[in-house]
């Protein structure tokens, strides 16, 4: 799986359609979500608007923003009353004035353009990185390992090669992840 690469930068022709969506995810993320949800929706509309071509180039952008909040919440199970922040599909589309039907259609062409799934590791929430497996999960010598039980140099290594986010024994005590 490649590495995706997190940046605001868009291509100057897409710059008001990013800014109007990130306008209104900036707003639904402050009301009822936070602002890890916040940042990760603005990586996705840059990630969706440098597309050749863009599908956020076509369309509503609120039915986009609902479309891209809906499917990064999928990732970080958003929908699931276990977790904080916690909102059912219904409300979190109400938010951006669309049906559910709609907000999950366009969820579905986001997941697809960008290779979204549940614990994808690049699209993670940083308080929710430490209980991901996937993100910790590596081979080798051809056997899956958990990166955290290894040696601090095998970390090093493969913090150094951009395999996992950070040097777990860096982080144990600190809750702030």
């Amino acid at each position: 799986m490649a590495k995706t690469t997190k940046s605001e930068k868009v291509p100057p022709t897409m710059q008001s359609t990013y800014e109007s969506i990130v306008e209104l995810t900036d707003a639904v993320a402050e009301k009822h979500l936070d602002s890890e949800y916040a940042q990760l929706f603005r990586y996705a509309t840059a990630a969706l608007c440098r597309k050749r071509p863009s599908p956020l180039a076509t369309g509503h952008v609120n039915t986009w923003a609902a479309g891209i909040a809906y499917a990064i919440g999928a990732v970080n199970f958003l929908f699931d009353k276990s977790q904080t922040p916690h909102l059912r599909g219904a409300e979190l589309c109400q938010a951006f004035g669309v049906g559910s039907s709609t907000g999950s259609a366009k969820a579905k062409v986001v997941k697809t353009a960008l290779g979204l799934f549940q614990f994808h590791p690049d699209w993670t929430l940083p308080s929710k990185l430490e209980r991901n497996p996937l993100v910790w999960m590596l081979t080798v010598n051809g056997f899956i390992v958990d990166i955290r039980s290894m040696p601090r140099e095998a970390q090093e290594i493969a913090y150094r090669k951009g395999l996992i986010p950070y040097i777990p024994a860096d982080r144990r005590g600190n809750t702030d992840v």
